[in-house]
């Protein structure tokens, strides 16, 4: 009986079924975080450039004096969310802050950029003020969005400590007469 038995364990022992099975039991919640960490940091990376090149897009036509027909708050403010493709809720979540800047002064933009909080009441613009001819405008949006999987390593580490990612983007451009 007991030769039996340890002729049993031994036979188990020795097979190699399911062995594969506890292989990709191991490595598949590895693989997928790395994936999923993949596709989210390159969605921010998206969304950052498309950021980056609707704030481009949107101050060339300032300097210009095309296609706007002032330079107001809210007019950059839907030129730019129109401009943007990968950024959903862009009227929402973006915030507009505009500041003149003395050229031989240096630059007074406070470090912390002034971002919309989408659990509170939308707050008025930090500082949004035209210049004069000859002007240096300092223009700077940030925007606030969900990370697509934000229980991956990646998509905490992107987000902030409300669980948002922070998009920002900062221009200069002189204010032609």
């Amino acid at each position: 009986m007991i030769r039996k038995a340890l002729g049993k364990i031994v036979q188990f022992k020795r097979a190699e079924d399911g062995s594969l099975t506890v292989e990709f039991a191991i490595w598949f919640p590895l693989y997928m975080f790395f994936v999923l960490g993949v596709i989210e940091y390159s969605l921010v990376t998206i969304q950052q450039a498309m950021l980056d090149r609707s704030m481009d897009l949107v101050v060339r036509d300032i300097r210009l004096g095309i296609n706007l027909p002032d330079s107001q708050h809210d007019t950059i403010k839907d030129a730019i969310c129109g401009e943007m493709v990968a950024l959903r809720n862009c009227s929402d979540n973006l915030q507009l802050e505009m500041i003149v800047q003395d050229p031989y002064g240096g630059v007074n933009l406070p470090v912390e950029p002034d971002c919309s909080d989408r659990a509170e009441e939308a707050k008025p613009v930090r500082e949004f003020s035209n210049g004069g001819s000859n002007a240096l405008m300092i223009l700077r949006a940030c925007a606030k969005v969900d990370p697509i999987f934000p229980t991956t390593t990646m998509g905490r580490a992107v987000s902030g400590n409300d669980g948002l990612v922070t998009l920002t983007a900062t221009t200069t451009f002189v204010q032609e007469p």
